[in-house]
C-alpha cells in the first residue's frame, strides 16, 4: 500500500492509499480519481515522506485537543460527503461490492458495514475496503 496526498485545482488536500504507483497512475489516466470535497478531476499527487514510527513511539504519541478537534472535524466533513454522495447498502456491502467489481460497467459509490471474515474474503478476491471511523456529529 502507498499513500499519496492528493491536492485538486481547488487546492484542496486529501490523502487516499493506493496498492501501489502503478494503480494510482491507471486511475488516474482513466479519469476515476476525484476530489472528496468538490468531485475536480485534476488532481495531482504530493510526495509524501514515509511514516516510520517505532511501538514506543506510537505508544507515547498523545493528540492535544486542538489535533483531536481538527481530526474529528475532518472525520464530520468525510461522513457528511459519503452520507450525500455514496449509497447506504448496510450489510449487504461484500454482496453490492462484489456485484460492482465483477460488473466492470456498473459503477456506483457505496459504503455499509461488513465483518473482518468479509473482508478478509473480499480481499482475498482482490477487492479493497477502505474503512473510516464512523464518529457521530452530536459528541461532545
Amino acid at each position: 500500500m502507498i499513500k499519496y496526498l492528493l491536492k485538486c485545482k481547488n487546492k484542496h488536500e486529501f490523502e487516499s492509499l493506493f496498492s501501489d504507483s502503478e494503480e494510482y497512475e491507471r486511475l488516474k489516466k482513466k479519469n476515476l480519481i476525484d476530489c472528496i470535497f468538490c468531485k475536480s478531476h485534476e488532481v495531482e499527487k504530493s510526495i509524501m515522506s514515509p511514516n516510520i514510527i517505532g511501538k514506543n513511539k506510537i505508544k507515547n504519541k498523545k493528540l492535544n485537543n486542538n489535533q483531536f478537534l481538527k481530526i474529528k472535524k475532518d472525520l464530520v466533513k468525510i461522513k457528511k460527503y459519503i452520507e450525500e454522495n455514496f449509497e447506504f447498502v448496510g450489510n449487504k456491502l461484500p454482496q453490492k461490492v462484489r456485484e460492482i467489481y465483477y460488473d466492470k460497467q456498473k459503477s456506483k459509490n457505496i459504503y455499509g458495514t461488513a465483518s473482518v471474515k468479509d473482508r478478509e474474503e473480499l480481499e482475498e478476491e482482490g477487492i479493497e475496503l477502505t474503512s473510516i471511523p464512523w464518529i457521530d456529529r452530536k459528541e461532545n
